[in-house]
């Protein structure tokens, strides 16, 4: 059995720096060379707190956190207001399970709750379970920066997928 939560730094911090540092040392989900530290987590915790920004977990029966999702400020300039950009992290030890799945689909209520209207995704090209988790989940590719990154001795393209919310119903400027 599986449960969603609303990750606390106090609780979740220690199973999340881990997650991080799993897939910034072992796979190019995350464009970064070095291990996050308690600080920076803390920092990033922080942060999302100012900005009313949820950080989403599935725990199972024994607590553990199997994985995690939120989402931040896509660009920071005041029109981009309505546009976050979400990320998605399944713990090794629990993927196949349809994890990422239910993060995506907790990520994609709480942006229509909060009356956002662009959910972006930027996804290492050479991920194919997170392009095809997005594809199924009616995410629509964006576009391609190539040679985004460098990571591996090797040049990262970077996609972009997309879904449009009908939130929120009266948009304003300003």
């Amino acid at each position: 059995m599986m449960r969603t939560v609303q990750c606390e730094q106090q609780r979740h911090m220690g199973a999340i720096l881990a997650i991080f540092n799993d897939a910034i040392l072992h796979s190019t989900a995350l464009y970064d060379y070095k291990p996050r530290t308690v600080e920076v987590m803390a920092a990033w915790f922080e942060l999302k707190s100012k900005g009313n920004f949820p950080v989403i977990g599935i725990e199972n029966d024994s607590g553990d956190l199997m994985g995690f999702g939120s989402y931040g400020t896509f660009r920071a300039w005041p029109a981009y207001k309505y546009s976050v950009e979400h990320s998605v992290y399944v713990d090794a030890r629990f993927r196949g399970q349809g994890i990422g799945k239910r993060l995506l689909q907790e990520i994609i209520a709480a942006a229509q709750k909060q009356d956002y209207h662009v959910l972006v995704g930027g996804i290492d090209s050479t991920n194919t379970v997170s392009i095809r988790l997005h594809e199924a989940m009616a995410f629509t590719y964006s576009g391609t920066i190539r040679q985004a990154g460098f990571k591996f001795g090797r040049w990262l393209d970077l996609v972009f997928y997309q879904l449009i919310l009908s939130t929120p119903s009266e948009p304003k400027d300003g």
